[in-house]
C-alpha cells in the first residue's frame, strides 16, 4: 500500500530543473485525461470561455486575467437546466459522464490560475508580515520567536503538553545520540465542566494531570524543560508569552481570553508547589511538525498541516518580519505561522470559488472566515464531494436520479470516503460500492462508480493545487537551494494520491534549480513541543543562562 495509506514514512526529492510536466504518481487518472484534451468533453460554450480565458492570460494584465478567470468559473456549467428528467433518462452512460465532467470543469485549475493564486499568496503573506498593513490583513503571518531548529545535538529529558481539544496529553521524551529518543506519553481527559468553568480550574486539573504523570514516570524529583503546544487561537509575544485570543472547539473557560496561558500554567503549578517544571516554550503544532522534522532533516524549514484544518509556517529572513524586534543580531531568520487558512477572506479566492464552495461557506459556523481552509481541509472535503453528487443525482445523471437520506444529509461524506474511493485500482469499484452501501445507495452501475471517482478526483486535485501554489510560493519566497518540507494531518497521511499530486504541482511552480521534498512529520504537536523545549534550553546553555 502506499506510504499514506500506512502512515510509514516516506520523503521524495525532486529537482525541479529535472521535471516539466512530471507526473510522479505513475500513470494520468481522468482528471489529467481532462487537462491534456483541453476541452475535448466541454461544450462549445465552454470551449470558446476557455480559450478566451487562456489568450487574456497571455495577453492582459493581472487585473484583466482574474477578472476573465473568474467569468470561466461562473461560465462553467452544464445543460442540466435545459433537459428535462425523461430526456436524461435516455441518455447513454458516455453522455451522463460528459456531463458529470462538464459540471467539474470548475473545480480544475488551470495553470494560468495556480500562477495567479501564487502571486495572490505572496501578496498576502507581504500584508502580513508588514507592520502597517498586518492590521488588516487576512493572512497575519505572527511572529512565533523560534529562530532555532534542532540540530541534533539535543540531549536530555523533556516534557510535552499538547492541549488542542477534548482531552490533551502530556508527554516525556528522552532525546539521545544519533537522531534516537525514547517517548513515553498519556491522555487525559478534560471533563466537560472543566471545559466552561474558569481559568483556574482547567488548568490546576492540567497541573494535577502533569504532577501524576511525573510520579507515574519517576521524573517527580527532578526539574524538567516543558514544551506546550496550545492549538487555539494565541497571539504570541514571546518564545514564553501568549495571550489567548478566544476559545474554540467548545472551551469556554471564564478568565483566560487576553491573558497569558503560559503564565496562567505557571501559576497553577506553583499552587501545587510538588513539581518543579521549567515551561521553556508556547507554540501550534503547525511549529511542532517542523521541529519534528527538522531534528531528523536539518533542510526543513517549512511546516505545513493538511488534515482537520491546514496551516504553515516557515523560516523567514529577519529583515522581513517588521513585527519582530531581533534580539541577537547573529540569528538571521525567525519562524512565522502563516495562518493561511484565512486566505481569500477578503475575496481573493473568488475567481476559482465555485458554487459548492458558497454552499459549504453559507452553512458553516463561521461563514465568510477561513475561505481558504474550506477549498482544501479534511472538514469540508467530503462534504463538498457529497453537494456535486446531490447536484447529479437530483438531476438524473447519477443512480437515475434515486437520492438516499443519507446522501442528503449534509456532513456524512466523510473526508476518509474521498481517500477510500480513490485508493481503488483503475477499473476496480470495490470501495466505492462499499462507500454506496453506507449512503444507502444500492443500485450504482460502474458508470456511476466511475463518475463518483472522477468527482472525488477533481475535489483532491483541486485540493492538493491549492497547496502546492502556497508552498511553492514559500519556497521561491526563502530562496533557499534545498527545502524539506515537513508535513502533517490527515489529509496528507491517508490520502492515497495527495502527496504526489503535491509533488508534481510544486516542481512545476517552483524557480529552476531549486530543491525540495515533502516529509511526513512524527508527532509533531507532541515531539515537536519537546524539540522546541529543547532548543530553547541549548540555546540558554550556549548563552550561559543556565
Amino acid at each position: 500500500m502506499d506510504r499514506e495509506l500506512n502512515g510509514a514514512m516516506k520523503s521524495v526529492s525532486i529537482n525541479s530543473a529535472q521535471l516539466n510536466g512530471h507526473n510522479n504518481g505513475g500513470g494520468l487518472d481522468e482528471t489529467d485525461r481532462v487537462g491534456v484534451a483541453q476541452g475535448a468533453a466541454l461544450s462549445a460554450t465552454e470551449k470558446i470561455t476557455t480559450t478566451t480565458a487562456a489568450a487574456a492570460a497571455a495577453a492582459a494584465t493581472k487585473s484583466a486575467t482574474a477578472a476573465t478567470y473568474a467569468t470561466t468559473a461562473t461560465a462553467t456549467t452544464t445543460n442540466l437546466t435545459t433537459h428535462s428528467p425523461q430526456q436524461i433518462a435516455l441518455l447513454s452512460a458516455a453522455e451522463k459522464s460528459k456531463m458529470v465532467h462538464e459540471l467539474c470543469q470548475q473545480l480544475l485549475l488551470t495553470d494560468e490560475q495556480v500562477q495567479e493564486l501564487c502571486y495572490r499568496i505572496l501578496h498576502e503573506l507581504r500584508r502580513g508580515l508588514a507592520k502597517d498593513t498586518h492590521p488588516k490583513a487576512n493572512v497575519k503571518c505572527f511572529v512565533t520567536y523560534v529562530q532555532d531548529l534542532p540540530n541534533g545535538n539535543e540531549r536530555g529529558k523533556f516534557l510535552a503538553l499538547d492541549l488542542g481539544g477534548t482531552n490533551f496529553r502530556v508527554l516525556l521524551i528522552h532525546l539521545q545520540e544519533n537522531n534516537d529518543f525514547q517517548m513515553e506519553s498519556r491522555i487525559y481527559a478534560i471533563p466537560q465542566h472543566i471545559m466552561i468553568g474558569s481559568g483556574t480550574q482547567l488548568f490546576d486539573h492540567i497541573a494535577e494531570c502533569l504532577s501524576n504523570f511525573m510520579a507515574e514516570h519517576n521524573v517527580y524529583k527532578e526539574r524538567l524543560p516543558l514544551g506546550f503546544t496550545f492549538s487555539f487561537p494565541l497571539r504570541q509575544l514571546g518564545l514564553t508569552k501568549g495571550l489567548l485570543e478566544t476559545w474554540t472547539k467548545g472551551f469556554n473557560c471564564a478568565g483566560v481570553v487576553n491573558e497569558d496561558v503560559v503564565q496562567l500554567l505557571k501559576d497553577a503549578i506553583a499552587r501545587r508547589g510538588d513539581v518543579q517544571i521549567d515551561v521553556c516554550a508556547i507554540l501550534n503544532d503547525t511549529t511542532g511538525t517542523l521541529m519534528s522534522c527538522a531534528w531528523k532533516n536539518h533542510n526543513c524549514k517549512i511546516g505545513l498541516i493538511v488534515g482537520t484544518g491546514a496551516n504553515a509556517c516557515y523560516m523567514e529572513r529577519v529583515e522581513e518580519a517588521e513585527l519582530f524586534a531581533a534580539e541577537d543580531p547573529r540569528k538571521k531568520h525567525v519562524l512565522i505561522n502563516t495562518e493561511w487558512g484565512a486566505f481569500g477572506d477578503n475575496g481573493a479566492l473568488d475567481f476559482v470559488r465555485t458554487e459548492f464552495d458558497r454552499d459549504i461557506d453559507v452553512h458553516s459556523i463561521n461563514p465568510g472566515k477561513q475561505t481558504f481552509e474550506k477549498m482544501i481541509s479534511g472538514m469540508y472535503m467530503g462534504e463538498l464531494v457529497r453537494l456535486v453528487l446531490v447536484k447529479m443525482t437530483q438531476a438524473g445523471i447519477l443512480f437515475n436520479g434515486q437520492d438516499s437520506e443519507v446522501l442528503n444529509t449534509r456532513g456524512l461524506f466523510f473526508t476518509k470516503y474521498v481517500s477510500e474511493i480513490e485508493a481503488d485500482e483503475p477499473g476496480n469499484f470495490t470501495n466505492c460500492r462499499l462507500v454506496l452501501e453506507e449512503l444507502g445507495l444500492t443500485n450504482a452501475t460502474d458508470g456511476d462508480c466511475a463518475n463518483v471517482r472522477y468527482i472525488c478526483e477533481c475535489v483532491s486535485k483541486r485540493a492538493a493545487h491549492l497547496v502546492s501554489a502556497g508552498i511553492a510560493t514559500l519556497i521561491n519566497k526563502m530562496d533557499e537551494p534545498t527545502v524539506t518540507v515537513g508535513v502533517d494531518g490527515s489529509v496528507y497521511r491517508f490520502h492515497p494520491k495527495f502527496h504526489n499530486l503535491m509533488v508534481e504541482k510544486i516542481s512545476q511552480l517552483i524557480k529552476p534549480g531549486i530543491t525540495f521534498d515533502l516529509m511526513l512529520s512524527e508527532d509533531g504537536s507532541g515531539r515537536g513541543a519537546a524539540l522546541v523545549a529543547a532548543v530553547a534550553c541549548r540555546e540558554d546553555i550556549l548563552n550561559g543562562k543556565k
